[in-house]
Protein backbone atom coordinates (compact mmCIF):
# COMPACT_ATOMS: atom_id res chain seq x y z
CA UNK A 1 0.00 0.00 0.00
CA UNK A 2 1.51 3.56 -0.76
CA UNK A 3 1.36 6.21 1.18
CA UNK A 4 -0.19 9.35 0.83
CA UNK A 5 2.60 12.39 -0.45
CA UNK A 6 2.65 14.91 2.07
CA UNK A 7 1.86 18.39 0.05
CA UNK A 8 3.39 20.33 2.34
CA UNK A 9 7.02 18.17 2.36
CA UNK A 10 6.78 18.64 -1.12
CA UNK A 11 6.23 21.92 -1.41
CA UNK A 12 9.11 22.41 1.09
CA UNK A 13 11.45 19.87 -0.83
CA UNK A 14 10.77 22.28 -4.53
CA UNK A 15 11.91 25.07 -2.53
CA UNK A 16 15.32 23.91 -1.22
CA UNK A 17 16.14 22.31 -4.48
CA UNK A 18 15.18 26.26 -6.00
CA UNK A 19 17.12 28.18 -3.25
CA UNK A 20 20.25 25.67 -3.84
CA UNK A 21 20.19 26.40 -7.93
CA UNK A 22 19.48 30.13 -6.81
CA UNK A 23 22.68 30.08 -4.52
CA UNK A 24 24.92 27.91 -7.01
CA UNK A 25 23.46 30.24 -9.89
CA UNK A 26 24.99 33.28 -7.79
CA UNK A 27 28.10 31.51 -6.70
CA UNK A 28 28.88 31.15 -10.16
CA UNK A 29 28.12 34.80 -10.68
CA UNK A 30 30.05 36.24 -7.97
CA UNK A 31 32.77 33.84 -7.34
CA UNK A 32 33.57 34.18 -10.83
CA UNK A 33 33.58 37.70 -11.21
CA UNK A 34 36.78 39.58 -12.25
CA UNK A 35 37.85 43.18 -11.28
CA UNK A 36 40.52 45.20 -12.67
CA UNK A 37 42.29 48.86 -12.44
CA UNK A 38 44.58 50.38 -14.87
CA UNK A 39 46.42 53.31 -13.40
CA UNK A 40 47.66 55.34 -16.19
CA UNK A 41 49.64 58.31 -16.10
CA UNK A 42 50.65 59.96 -19.18
CA UNK A 43 52.84 63.20 -19.83
CA UNK A 44 52.02 64.77 -23.75
CA UNK A 45 53.94 67.47 -25.54
CA UNK A 46 53.46 68.56 -28.88
CA UNK A 47 55.54 71.12 -30.34
CA UNK A 48 54.45 72.88 -33.70
CA UNK A 49 57.25 73.96 -35.81
CA UNK A 50 57.95 76.05 -38.87
CA UNK A 51 56.06 78.63 -37.30
CA UNK A 52 52.67 76.81 -36.86
CA UNK A 53 50.81 77.10 -34.09
CA UNK A 54 48.02 75.27 -31.60
CA UNK A 55 44.19 76.80 -31.81
CA UNK A 56 42.76 74.89 -29.12
CA UNK A 57 41.19 75.79 -25.96
CA UNK A 58 41.43 79.70 -25.02
CA UNK A 59 44.44 80.53 -27.93
CA UNK A 60 41.53 80.38 -30.64
CA UNK A 61 40.32 83.32 -28.32
CA UNK A 62 43.74 84.91 -29.48
CA UNK A 63 45.45 86.46 -32.65
CA UNK A 64 47.76 84.22 -34.40
CA UNK A 65 50.25 86.03 -33.44
CA UNK A 66 49.74 85.64 -29.70
CA UNK A 67 48.74 81.52 -29.68
CA UNK A 68 50.69 79.01 -28.38
CA UNK A 69 53.62 77.16 -30.38
CA UNK A 70 52.70 73.59 -28.21
CA UNK A 71 50.51 71.85 -26.38
CA UNK A 72 51.54 70.15 -23.24
CA UNK A 73 49.14 68.18 -20.37
CA UNK A 74 50.50 65.85 -17.83
CA UNK A 75 47.41 63.40 -16.84
CA UNK A 76 46.86 60.48 -14.17
CA UNK A 77 43.93 58.13 -15.66
CA UNK A 78 41.91 55.33 -13.99
CA UNK A 79 40.41 52.53 -15.97
CA UNK A 80 38.30 50.32 -14.25
CA UNK A 81 36.33 46.93 -15.32
CA UNK A 82 34.03 44.27 -13.58
CA UNK A 83 33.03 41.56 -15.58
CA UNK A 84 30.35 38.79 -13.33
CA UNK A 85 30.86 35.09 -14.18
CA UNK A 86 27.82 33.84 -15.54
CA UNK A 87 24.76 32.39 -14.46
CA UNK A 88 23.95 28.74 -14.44
CA UNK A 89 21.42 28.34 -17.06
CA UNK A 90 20.68 27.41 -20.36
CA UNK A 91 21.08 30.73 -21.78
CA UNK A 92 23.67 32.56 -19.56
CA UNK A 93 23.82 35.95 -18.69
CA UNK A 94 26.41 38.03 -16.93
CA UNK A 95 27.02 41.83 -16.75
CA UNK A 96 30.06 44.34 -17.42
CA UNK A 97 30.77 47.89 -16.10
CA UNK A 98 33.29 50.40 -16.03
CA UNK A 99 34.79 53.06 -15.15
CA UNK A 100 36.97 56.10 -16.31
CA UNK A 101 38.46 58.44 -14.45
CA UNK A 102 40.95 61.55 -15.55
CA UNK A 103 42.28 64.07 -13.56
CA UNK A 104 44.53 67.24 -14.60
CA UNK A 105 47.99 67.25 -13.12
CA UNK A 106 49.08 70.32 -15.30
CA UNK A 107 47.57 71.99 -17.99
CA UNK A 108 46.19 75.32 -18.34
CA UNK A 109 44.02 77.02 -21.32
CA UNK A 110 46.34 77.57 -23.40
CA UNK A 111 48.47 73.83 -23.60
CA UNK A 112 45.67 71.97 -23.75
CA UNK A 113 44.35 70.01 -26.62
CA UNK A 114 46.37 66.79 -26.65
CA UNK A 115 42.96 65.20 -26.52
CA UNK A 116 43.56 64.00 -22.96
CA UNK A 117 41.72 66.41 -20.93
CA UNK A 118 37.80 67.19 -21.21
CA UNK A 119 37.90 71.09 -21.70
CA UNK A 120 35.04 73.32 -21.06
CA UNK A 121 32.95 75.79 -23.03
CA UNK A 122 35.55 78.58 -22.41
CA UNK A 123 38.45 76.70 -23.22
CA UNK A 124 39.81 75.44 -20.41
CA UNK A 125 40.89 72.16 -19.25
CA UNK A 126 38.71 70.48 -16.72
CA UNK A 127 40.15 69.28 -13.23
CA UNK A 128 38.64 66.45 -13.15
CA UNK A 129 35.96 63.91 -14.86
CA UNK A 130 34.51 60.78 -14.64
CA UNK A 131 32.20 58.27 -16.53
CA UNK A 132 30.35 55.15 -15.80
CA UNK A 133 29.03 52.38 -17.94
CA UNK A 134 27.68 48.66 -18.32
CA UNK A 135 26.75 46.30 -20.28
CA UNK A 136 24.65 42.97 -20.33
CA UNK A 137 26.03 39.60 -21.44
CA UNK A 138 24.19 36.41 -22.96
CA UNK A 139 25.56 33.48 -24.08
CA UNK A 140 24.28 30.40 -25.87
CA UNK A 141 26.70 27.68 -26.45
CA UNK A 142 29.69 29.00 -28.59
CA UNK A 143 27.27 32.34 -29.09
CA UNK A 144 27.95 35.58 -27.35
CA UNK A 145 25.59 39.06 -27.48
CA UNK A 146 26.85 41.90 -25.81
CA UNK A 147 23.98 44.82 -24.97
CA UNK A 148 25.34 48.33 -23.75
CA UNK A 149 28.36 50.26 -23.27
CA UNK A 150 31.33 48.42 -24.86
CA UNK A 151 35.02 48.91 -26.09
CA UNK A 152 34.62 46.89 -29.77
CA UNK A 153 38.29 46.34 -31.51
CA UNK A 154 37.71 45.05 -35.33
CA UNK A 155 38.87 46.80 -38.99
CA UNK A 156 35.78 48.46 -38.81
CA UNK A 157 35.18 50.05 -35.37
CA UNK A 158 38.34 50.15 -33.24
CA UNK A 159 38.66 51.54 -30.02
CA UNK A 160 40.96 54.30 -30.07
CA UNK A 161 43.91 53.89 -26.80
CA UNK A 162 46.01 56.28 -27.95
CA UNK A 163 45.08 58.86 -25.06
CA UNK A 164 44.66 58.84 -21.32
CA UNK A 165 41.15 57.28 -21.70
CA UNK A 166 39.65 54.90 -24.46
CA UNK A 167 36.55 55.59 -26.68
CA UNK A 168 33.65 53.76 -25.80
CA UNK A 169 30.96 52.71 -27.88
CA UNK A 170 26.78 51.69 -27.51
CA UNK A 171 24.60 49.44 -29.00
CA UNK A 172 25.06 45.31 -30.08
CA UNK A 173 27.66 43.12 -30.84
CA UNK A 174 27.06 39.04 -31.35
CA UNK A 175 29.86 36.88 -31.93
CA UNK A 176 29.97 33.38 -33.02
CA UNK A 177 32.48 30.55 -32.61
CA UNK A 178 29.91 27.50 -33.88
CA UNK A 179 32.08 26.84 -36.69
CA UNK A 180 35.59 25.09 -36.30
CA UNK A 181 38.36 27.57 -37.13
CA UNK A 182 35.77 30.20 -38.67
CA UNK A 183 34.38 33.32 -35.99
CA UNK A 184 31.41 35.29 -36.97
CA UNK A 185 31.37 39.11 -35.74
CA UNK A 186 28.16 41.24 -35.73
CA UNK A 187 27.63 44.87 -34.54
CA UNK A 188 24.88 47.75 -34.68
CA UNK A 189 26.45 50.97 -32.51
CA UNK A 190 24.20 54.22 -31.99
CA UNK A 191 26.33 56.20 -29.29
CA UNK A 192 29.59 56.75 -28.80
CA UNK A 193 31.64 58.64 -26.14
CA UNK A 194 34.87 60.53 -27.33
CA UNK A 195 38.56 59.81 -25.45
CA UNK A 196 38.11 63.68 -24.40
CA UNK A 197 34.60 63.62 -23.22
CA UNK A 198 32.37 62.47 -21.18
CA UNK A 199 29.45 63.16 -23.76
CA UNK A 200 27.30 60.47 -25.08
CA UNK A 201 26.75 61.04 -28.71
CA UNK A 202 23.93 60.05 -30.56
CA UNK A 203 25.69 59.49 -33.66
CA UNK A 204 29.11 58.85 -35.12
CA UNK A 205 31.52 61.03 -37.21
CA UNK A 206 34.39 59.87 -39.21
CA UNK A 207 38.48 60.37 -38.49
CA UNK A 208 38.56 63.53 -40.50
CA UNK A 209 35.70 65.41 -38.03
CA UNK A 210 34.70 67.22 -41.30
CA UNK A 211 30.93 67.02 -40.41
CA UNK A 212 30.11 64.17 -41.66
CA UNK A 213 27.74 62.08 -39.50
CA UNK A 214 25.74 59.20 -39.33
CA UNK A 215 23.62 57.89 -36.73
CA UNK A 216 24.13 54.61 -36.32
CA UNK A 217 27.56 52.17 -37.61
CA UNK A 218 26.52 48.63 -38.59
CA UNK A 219 29.02 45.81 -39.74
CA UNK A 220 28.95 41.55 -40.33
CA UNK A 221 32.51 40.00 -40.31
CA UNK A 222 34.19 36.56 -40.67
CA UNK A 223 37.95 35.41 -39.59
CA UNK A 224 38.53 31.97 -40.98
CA UNK A 225 41.89 30.32 -39.77
CA UNK A 226 43.67 27.80 -41.28
CA UNK A 227 46.86 26.32 -40.59
CA UNK A 228 49.22 29.44 -41.09
CA UNK A 229 47.05 31.45 -43.07
CA UNK A 230 44.04 34.05 -41.49
CA UNK A 231 41.28 35.59 -43.40
CA UNK A 232 38.88 38.49 -42.15
CA UNK A 233 36.42 40.00 -44.50
CA UNK A 234 33.78 42.63 -43.03
CA UNK A 235 30.84 45.10 -44.45
CA UNK A 236 29.82 47.87 -42.75
CA UNK A 237 27.58 50.70 -43.12
CA UNK A 238 27.49 54.14 -41.94
CA UNK A 239 24.28 55.37 -42.12
CA UNK A 240 23.58 57.22 -44.86
CA UNK A 241 27.41 57.63 -45.35
CA UNK A 242 28.89 55.21 -46.52
CA UNK A 243 29.12 51.19 -47.25
CA UNK A 244 32.82 50.20 -46.21
CA UNK A 245 34.51 47.16 -47.34
CA UNK A 246 37.25 45.46 -45.34
CA UNK A 247 39.35 42.35 -46.71
CA UNK A 248 42.46 41.30 -44.61
CA UNK A 249 45.16 38.13 -44.22
CA UNK A 250 47.95 37.24 -42.71
CA UNK A 251 50.37 34.57 -43.47
CA UNK A 252 53.11 33.34 -41.64
CA UNK A 253 56.26 30.85 -42.56
CA UNK A 254 58.57 29.23 -39.78
CA UNK A 255 61.75 29.44 -41.42
CA UNK A 256 63.81 27.65 -38.40
CA UNK A 257 63.72 28.17 -34.86
CA UNK A 258 65.07 31.62 -34.91
CA UNK A 259 63.53 33.15 -37.75
CA UNK A 260 60.26 33.42 -39.49
CA UNK A 261 58.49 35.47 -42.03
CA UNK A 262 54.75 37.28 -41.47
CA UNK A 263 53.32 38.97 -44.48
CA UNK A 264 49.91 40.72 -43.97
CA UNK A 265 47.57 42.52 -46.48
CA UNK A 266 44.78 45.26 -45.02
CA UNK A 267 42.29 46.71 -48.26
CA UNK A 268 39.19 48.91 -47.60
CA UNK A 269 36.76 50.50 -50.30
CA UNK A 270 34.29 53.30 -49.20
CA UNK A 271 31.16 53.87 -51.42
CA UNK A 272 28.01 56.32 -50.59
CA UNK A 273 25.06 54.97 -49.71
CA UNK A 274 21.48 56.22 -49.13
CA UNK A 275 21.37 60.06 -49.02
CA UNK A 276 25.26 60.61 -49.03
CA UNK A 277 25.04 62.72 -46.45
CA UNK A 278 28.65 63.28 -46.56
CA UNK A 279 29.26 63.23 -50.31
CA UNK A 280 30.25 61.65 -53.44
CA UNK A 281 32.51 58.95 -52.09
CA UNK A 282 34.49 56.24 -53.99
CA UNK A 283 38.33 55.67 -52.49
CA UNK A 284 39.49 52.36 -51.54
CA UNK A 285 43.37 51.70 -49.94
CA UNK A 286 45.36 48.46 -50.35
CA UNK A 287 48.57 47.62 -48.20
CA UNK A 288 51.22 45.34 -47.72
CA UNK A 289 53.79 44.91 -44.72
CA UNK A 290 56.27 42.41 -44.38
CA UNK A 291 58.40 41.26 -41.63
CA UNK A 292 60.92 39.24 -41.17
CA UNK A 293 61.93 38.19 -37.65
CA UNK A 294 65.56 36.88 -36.77
CA UNK A 295 65.89 35.76 -33.04
CA UNK A 296 65.49 39.14 -30.98
CA UNK A 297 65.13 41.34 -34.05
CA UNK A 298 62.59 42.72 -36.18
CA UNK A 299 62.37 43.99 -39.72
CA UNK A 300 59.41 45.29 -41.53
CA UNK A 301 59.14 47.24 -44.97
CA UNK A 302 55.01 48.26 -45.86
CA UNK A 303 53.78 49.63 -48.71
CA UNK A 304 50.06 51.54 -48.63
CA UNK A 305 48.47 53.47 -51.53
CA UNK A 306 45.18 55.30 -51.63
CA UNK A 307 42.94 54.95 -54.69
CA UNK A 308 40.32 57.66 -55.51
CA UNK A 309 39.80 61.42 -55.10
CA UNK A 310 38.60 61.60 -51.73
CA UNK A 311 40.88 60.34 -48.90
CA UNK A 312 40.54 56.87 -47.32
CA UNK A 313 38.09 57.76 -44.14
CA UNK A 314 36.86 55.80 -41.20
CA UNK A 315 34.94 55.95 -38.06
CA UNK A 316 35.53 58.25 -35.83
CA UNK A 317 34.97 59.45 -32.17
CA UNK A 318 34.66 63.32 -32.39
CA UNK A 319 37.58 64.89 -32.09
CA UNK A 320 39.90 61.13 -32.87
CA UNK A 321 39.36 58.56 -34.98
CA UNK A 322 39.54 54.69 -34.40
CA UNK A 323 42.07 52.98 -35.35
CA UNK A 324 41.82 51.12 -38.63
CA UNK A 325 43.86 48.31 -39.67
CA UNK A 326 45.96 50.31 -41.85
CA UNK A 327 50.32 49.91 -41.34
CA UNK A 328 50.95 53.42 -41.72
CA UNK A 329 48.33 54.87 -39.75
CA UNK A 330 50.85 55.82 -37.25
CA UNK A 331 51.90 57.62 -33.63
CA UNK A 332 51.10 61.12 -35.76
CA UNK A 333 49.81 60.80 -39.48
CA UNK A 334 47.79 57.81 -41.12
CA UNK A 335 49.20 58.51 -45.03
CA UNK A 336 45.71 58.53 -46.29
CA UNK A 337 45.38 61.75 -48.28
CA UNK A 338 43.59 61.26 -51.76
CA UNK A 339 45.64 59.36 -54.40
CA UNK A 340 48.97 59.14 -51.75
CA UNK A 341 51.38 56.66 -51.81
CA UNK A 342 53.38 55.76 -48.80
CA UNK A 343 55.90 53.44 -47.90
CA UNK A 344 57.55 52.30 -43.86
CA UNK A 345 60.68 50.95 -42.90
CA UNK A 346 60.77 49.89 -39.29
CA UNK A 347 63.21 47.92 -36.84
CA UNK A 348 62.19 46.41 -33.20
CA UNK A 349 64.92 44.90 -31.25
CA UNK A 350 63.88 42.60 -27.88
CA UNK A 351 66.93 43.37 -24.88
CA UNK A 352 66.13 39.81 -23.11
CA UNK A 353 68.84 37.89 -24.60
CA UNK A 354 71.40 40.49 -23.53
CA UNK A 355 70.28 40.44 -19.99
CA UNK A 356 67.88 43.06 -19.96
CA UNK A 357 64.21 41.46 -19.58
CA UNK A 358 61.32 43.79 -20.42
CA UNK A 359 63.36 46.22 -22.72
CA UNK A 360 62.55 46.95 -26.21
CA UNK A 361 63.09 49.17 -28.98
CA UNK A 362 61.48 50.59 -32.01
CA UNK A 363 61.71 53.08 -34.67
CA UNK A 364 60.63 53.84 -38.20
CA UNK A 365 60.35 55.85 -41.17
CA UNK A 366 57.61 56.75 -43.43
CA UNK A 367 57.19 58.56 -46.23
CA UNK A 368 53.96 59.38 -48.27
CA UNK A 369 53.73 61.31 -51.66
CA UNK A 370 51.51 62.06 -54.97
CA UNK A 371 48.67 63.75 -52.84
CA UNK A 372 46.28 64.59 -55.14
CA UNK A 373 42.21 65.35 -54.74
CA UNK A 374 41.73 68.01 -57.90
CA UNK A 375 39.52 65.48 -59.57
CA UNK A 376 36.90 65.37 -56.38
CA UNK A 377 33.59 67.38 -55.98
CA UNK A 378 33.24 66.35 -52.09
CA UNK A 379 32.69 69.44 -50.53
CA UNK A 380 33.45 67.82 -47.37
CA UNK A 381 36.95 66.84 -48.08
CA UNK A 382 38.11 69.58 -50.24
CA UNK A 383 36.21 72.14 -48.04
CA UNK A 384 40.00 71.46 -45.64
CA UNK A 385 42.36 71.76 -48.78
CA UNK A 386 42.97 71.37 -52.28
CA UNK A 387 46.47 70.13 -53.48
CA UNK A 388 47.81 72.16 -55.95
CA UNK A 389 49.94 70.11 -58.51
CA UNK A 390 52.57 72.24 -59.01
CA UNK A 391 53.79 71.37 -55.81
CA UNK A 392 55.58 68.09 -54.87
CA UNK A 393 53.45 67.46 -52.22
CA UNK A 394 55.29 65.13 -50.02
CA UNK A 395 55.57 64.67 -46.21
CA UNK A 396 57.78 61.95 -43.82
CA UNK A 397 57.12 60.67 -40.23
CA UNK A 398 59.60 59.27 -37.55
CA UNK A 399 58.81 57.44 -34.79
CA UNK A 400 60.71 56.03 -32.23
CA UNK A 401 59.76 53.90 -28.79
CA UNK A 402 61.54 52.91 -26.13
CA UNK A 403 59.71 50.65 -23.86
CA UNK A 404 60.66 48.64 -20.45
CA UNK A 405 57.98 46.37 -18.39
CA UNK A 406 58.50 45.23 -15.43
CA UNK A 407 59.23 41.56 -14.87
CA UNK A 408 59.41 41.13 -11.49
CA UNK A 409 59.53 41.94 -7.83
CA UNK A 410 57.30 45.02 -5.99
CA UNK A 411 56.69 46.87 -9.66
CA UNK A 412 55.66 43.75 -11.47
CA UNK A 413 53.97 44.51 -14.69
CA UNK A 414 54.70 48.11 -14.43
CA UNK A 415 54.86 49.33 -18.63
CA UNK A 416 56.82 52.84 -19.33
CA UNK A 417 56.91 53.95 -22.74
CA UNK A 418 58.78 56.53 -24.10
CA UNK A 419 57.74 57.80 -27.40
CA UNK A 420 58.97 60.60 -29.89
CA UNK A 421 57.44 61.59 -33.05
CA UNK A 422 59.07 64.14 -36.04
CA UNK A 423 56.57 65.36 -38.83
CA UNK A 424 57.58 67.27 -41.55
CA UNK A 425 55.19 68.09 -45.09
CA UNK A 426 55.13 70.60 -47.46
CA UNK A 427 52.92 73.45 -46.79
CA UNK A 428 49.25 72.46 -47.09
CA UNK A 429 49.27 69.21 -46.17
CA UNK A 430 46.75 67.88 -43.75
CA UNK A 431 49.01 67.71 -40.80
CA UNK A 432 51.23 70.11 -39.78
CA UNK A 433 55.10 70.15 -39.14
CA UNK A 434 55.52 68.72 -35.43
CA UNK A 435 58.23 67.33 -32.63
CA UNK A 436 56.29 65.12 -30.45
CA UNK A 437 57.20 63.37 -27.11
CA UNK A 438 54.48 61.05 -25.33
CA UNK A 439 55.81 59.56 -21.58
CA UNK A 440 53.50 57.02 -20.58
CA UNK A 441 53.39 54.84 -17.50
CA UNK A 442 50.37 51.96 -17.00
CA UNK A 443 50.54 49.75 -14.06
CA UNK A 444 47.38 46.94 -13.83
CA UNK A 445 45.77 46.48 -10.61
CA UNK A 446 43.72 42.69 -10.40
CA UNK A 447 41.05 41.85 -7.55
Amino acid sequence: MKKPVNKNLLVMGTLCLSITSINTTRADVIDDTKFNVLAKNYYFNRDFRKGEFNSAGQNAQLPVSERKGYREEWTQGFIANIETGWTDTPIQFGLNGYGLIALKLDSDGYRTGTNNLEVDSTGKPKSATAEFGGALRAKYKETEAVLGNQFPNNPILGTNYSRLLPSMSTGLSIKDQSFENLNLDFGYFTQMSPVDSTDRLNYFNTDYNNGIQGDYVAYIGATHKHDNIETSAYISELENVWMQYYLGAKYKHQIDAQSNFNLQTNNYINRDTGDATGGNISTSIVSVMGTYKLSNHNFSLAYQQVLGDEPFDWIGFNNNGGIPSTPNTVQFSTFTEAKEKSAQVKYEIDFSPYGVDGLSFMTRYLYGWDMDNTGSDNVFYTKRHVYDQSIDNKHWERDIELRYKVKQGIAKDLDVRLRQATHRATKGYRYGNIDEVRLILEYPFSF
